[in-house]
């Protein structure tokens, strides 16, 4: 076995233990694999020996997909970090797992470039960490999420054999499409260790606007509106007005103390194209009594981004101990589910605070609790339950892009039937017969 990085130090293991979720499982070790044969001797040493292990990228996931669980060793990616090529001609980067998303936009953009996949933690979360949450963000109203711009995986299976699924080609349809298999498989599955994206021409401008309602469903009725006049923005962001007045506390923006719900839409394209889209947007709002304005340059456009990204910081900052779930429903029902939102927070007692992606559904509701009070918690957890059913009844999903890892997999059947949930332990068992990788994640125990 190569000489591979490793410490057994309670701070360390500290470090290592616990992803955004907020929960906390201490790893037995922590590994820092630095290229494709350390993690194949790796993958061999722990399937041989029965040791549990934990693909990691930067623990910002929000289910629990990096918590190490049963003493399971943590194998940070981080030091593979490195973007292998950069092919111009054919539009595609080759990249290690633990390059930092933001980095890797930064580095494809001063080429003229684009990679959309864009999470709100993109600054931070790694590549490798994207793939196995098939990650989404802002852009993917008009983009798409992770797993439509990853055309080629290298990956090392539970037992150390190397795998490469997918081609370097913009199409190909030999066999099945384990590509797709192996992106939001969470970790349990395979380690990727070398992934190859499909990028975009760098759009020529872009428009930002603010439009601010005094009513909350007047907001859900206009995204509707919006997506109904067949303009799709390449963003269209949503805060309800308690999530606006917590990230004012927490980083001042000088909006309404009247704002109930904001929405931050973003038009991209040629400049006299997106001009015209970006007036019809303004006048849908307009007509539901929204104040809209402009950000004036990049400056401007970043401070409202900021407002956004910090969303889930400045709620963590008032409830450290907080829900998080990510359900989606159809864009025209969302009225419908704001309106059910209120009611049960109203009904429970339990503060519900939204905001999100309402340009394509899905709502990021944090319930504003405290998991260490046990009657708390139980209580927000059959409000979970019961926000769950209304999405499902909606036509809806009870998560969109954080997941299932360890905090939704006791709702799954609720989504999953029984027959689909058994053909998915079938793959998980053929590719992980000995249950070594990343066990106790997506599947109830």
């Amino acid at each position: 076995m190569p000489r591979i990085h490793a410490s057994t130090n309670p701070e360390d293991l500290m470090c290592y233990g616990f992803d955004a979720c907020g929960l906390e499982e201490l790893p037995s070790a922590v590994l820092w694999p630095e290229n494709t044969e350390d993690v194949i001797a790796i993958m061999k040493y722990v399937h041989d020996k029965g040791i549990t292990v934990v693909p990691r990228g930067a623990g910002t996931g929000m289910s629990g997909g990096a918590v190490p669980l049963r003493d399971s060793v943590v194998l940070s990616m981080e030091k593979m970090n490195r973007l292998l090529e950069l092919d111009k001609e054919n539009l595609t980067v080759f990249v290690e797992p633990g390059i930092i998303n933001g980095k890797l936009q930064r580095e494809v953009e001063d080429h003229g470039l684009f990679y959309p996949p864009d999470p709100a933690s993109m600054n931070f979360c790694t590549i490798g960490g994207n793939v196995a949450e098939n990650a989404g963000g802002p852009r993917a109203l008009k983009y798409g999420v992770t797993r439509d711009y990853v055309m080629e995986i290298e990956a090392v299976l539970p037992g150390g054999n190397l795998i490469t699924a997918g081609v370097r080609t913009q199409k190909g349809v030999v066999g099945y499409d384990l590509v797709r298999l192996l992106v939001g498989s969470e970790g349990t599955l395979a380690v990727a260790t070398k992934i190859r994206l499909k990028l975009l021409p760098l759009p020529e401008d872009v428009v930002t606007l603010l439009c601010l309602f005094t009513d909350l469903e007047s907001s859900g009725k206009a995204v509707s509106m919006i997506i109904a006049s067949r303009i799709i923005p390449r963003t269209l962001e949503f805060m309800d007005g308690e999530a606006i007045r917590a990230v004012e506390r927490f980083q001042s923006l000088g909006l309404p103390d009247t704002t109930a719900a904001l929405l931050l839409i973003e038009i991209d394209g040629y400049p006299d194209a997106i001009k015209k889209e970006a007036e019809k947007v303004a006048n849908i709002c307009m007509k539901w009594g929204a104040d809209v304005s402009m950000a004036k340059d990049y400056e401007a456009k970043n401070r409202l981004w900021e407002c956004r990204r910090r969303a889930s910081q400045a709620l963590y900052h008032i409830s450290p101990r907080k829900m998080s779930e990510d359900i989606v429903v159809p864009r025209s029902r969302i009225p419908e589910m704001l309106t059910n939102l209120r009611r049960l927070s109203e009904e429970t007692g339990i503060p519900i605070v939204n905001f999100g992606h309402a340009g394509d559904g899905n709502i990021h509701v944090n319930l504003m609790v405290d998991r260490t009070n046990a009657e708390e918690y139980s209580r927000a957890q059959s409000l979970a339950r019961e926000i769950f059913r209304v999405t499902l009844g909606l036509g809806g999903t009870i998560s969109g892009e954080h997941g299932v890892g360890i905090t939704k997999s006791p709702y799954i059947g609720m989504e999953i039937k029984k027959k689909e949930l058994e053909l998915m332990r079938g793959i998980k068992n053929l590719f992980d017969p000995k249950n070594v990788l990343n066990p106790g994640k997506i599947f109830p125990l």
